[in-house]
């Protein structure tokens, strides 16, 4: 496996980004707080900056203004010539990649953790772009205490440019908690996210004073495809999510299992090859891409050993 770079040196620059989608509400929520009162994202070794992504987006309590923010961080729209007839988010993304970024520099932030709300049934989602994160695979690890199951989503196709708002900086990590309706707060989750936000800044902390952390194996998803809801020619939804399928994120889908149920009536059964595991099972925002559910194949790899950092030397006296 080919790993990306582990850092050598402390994580000095961290930011926590809440509100990337505008009706995403812990994420909105959260940040509004933390820039009012940001103690809680401070450690010994740095102090994590609180960031509201999409101003506009979050003011309208919609996801995005006129193009999905975390879909906009690609050299195609971050280093194209600015116009005045630009997306909002487009002119937005390139602000963020002023302020965290420049993506792929060594003057990027060194972290980014990313806050996220779904509506489909994923429970505590952590999202990364690939299994070559060695970083962001040990804070996953870090993150499955026993007593909060956590799925690790890897995001990135081979041979696909990162896309989303965490890939300005080093490093970074998308929390993605549900579920929870659009433009909703429920109290369970957003103690949830804060709580893994503490013990992510935690984990930087324990890097950062000089932990080494041994190599190990993980259990993740990535996608494989995505299937779209049965549709008349008009494109309108001839049918929906089974219920047999419903709130069935990260489980097995066998084939000659029924996936949708027609309003004619009938059931239409998954005709693949091989067993996949849905994941964002009829997610509100994926209607409008055409998105009933996004497939996913599970698989195990090793990540290698994170060594301790060298304590920087002590100034001649």
């Amino acid at each position: 496996m080919c790993s990306l770079p582990v850092p050598r040196e402390p994580l000095r620059r961290v930011a926590v980004t809440g509100g990337t989608h505008g009706n995403e509400m812990s994420g909105v929520y959260l940040a509004r707080h933390w820039l009012h009162a940001p103690a809680e994202l401070q450690r010994a070794s740095f102090s994590a900056v609180p960031v509201l992504a999409n101003p506009a987006a979050t003011s309208g309590c919609r996801r995005y203004v006129d193009h999905d923010l975390n879909r906009t961080f690609t050299s195609s729209f971050l280093n194209s010539r600015p116009t005045p007839d630009d997306p909002y988010e487009v002119t937005r993304a390139r602000e963020l990649n002023q302020l965290l970024g420049p993506k792929a520099s060594g003057q990027a932030f060194d972290f980014v953790l990313d806050l996220h709300n779904t509506t489909a049934n994923m429970g505590t989602c952590l999202i990364a772009k690939s299994s070559h994160e060695v970083f962001a695979m040990h804070l996953c690890r870090h993150l499955q205490y026993p007593e909060l199951s956590c799925q690790v989503f890897l995001y990135q196709r081979s041979g696909e440019e990162s896309y989303n708002l965490d890939s300005v900086a080093k490093n970074g990590l998308g929390l993605e908690l549900g579920p929870q309706p659009q433009g909703v707060l429920r109290a369970d989750i957003f103690s949830r996210m804060r709580t893994l936000v503490a013990t992510v800044l935690d984990f930087i902390e324990l890097f950062n004073q000089g932990t080494a952390f041994p190599a190990f194996e993980m259990e993740a998803y990535r996608p494989v495809g995505v299937v779209d809801f049965p549709r008349t020619e008009a494109g309108h939804l001839a049918g929906t999510v089974h219920p047999q399928l419903q709130d069935r994120d990260f489980q097995p889908l066998q084939p000659g299992a029924p996936i949708f149920q027609m309003f004619s009536g009938e059931d239409l059964l998954y005709e693949g090859e091989s067993t996949v595991y849905p994941v964002f099972i009829n997610e509100a925002a994926y209607y409008e891409k055409g998105v009933a559910f996004v497939q996913t194949e599970k698989f195990t790899f090793t990540v290698p050993a994170m060594p301790a950092l060298t304590p920087a030397p002590s100034p001649a006296s």
